[in-house]
């Protein structure tokens, strides 16, 4: 988003925020890594308290993408740490948002990506490899499917069915 913020795209669009296409997430979700704007074609992601399925994820090219994780909003334990944070900005991810916790924080804080979660928790997840991939989901009060695109700045999230022209 060539500084163009979210809050501008909002005030552009108001046809699209009343036909449902150009959506804004629920204000859940803490700033983290050094990349406070960021947007791309999303990636769906549904698991509860096990991180396998995001660590795969995360070791492919990422190409530009949002990897999007409804981790059920639970704050019993992290889904996301430093590791795989490193790996998606290696990769190309342009950022990640989790319904759930990371930790690690300090470790993500330095990577060139951005990162979006409810918050931070010391404890990791279980190594399952349970979930869904490519599913929708509904997260801060909005449903998402994979291959919309996601707008994210310091004033919230957007999600679009289509990419924006900005």
């Amino acid at each position: 988003m060539a500084l163009v913020t979210t809050a501008e795209v909002c005030d552009a669009n108001p046809q699209l925020l009343v036909s449902g296409e150009l959506r804004a997430l629920q204000p859940n979700f803490q700033i983290f890594g050094r990349r406070p704007m960021f947007s791309g074609p999303i990636v769906t992601l549904k698991v509860f308290e096990d991180n396998v399925l995001v660590r795969e994820f995360l070791e492919e090219k990422g190409n530009g993408r949002v990897l999007v994780v409804d981790g059920g909003g639970s704050l019993r334990c992290a889904i996301l740490g430093g590791n795989p944070v490193v790996q998606a900005q290696n990769n190309g991810w342009a950022g990640i948002v989790v319904n759930g916790c990371i930790r690690d924080v300090d470790e993500i804080n330095g990577c060139d990506i951005g990162v979006r979660a409810l918050a931070s928790h010391p404890m990791k997840a279980n190594k399952k490899g349970i979930g869904e991939k490519h599913v929708p989901i509904t997260i801060a009060g909005t449903r998402i499917s994979d291959g919309e695109w996601l707008y994210a700045d310091t004033d919230g999230i957007l999600i679009s069915r289509t990419e924006l022209s900005l």
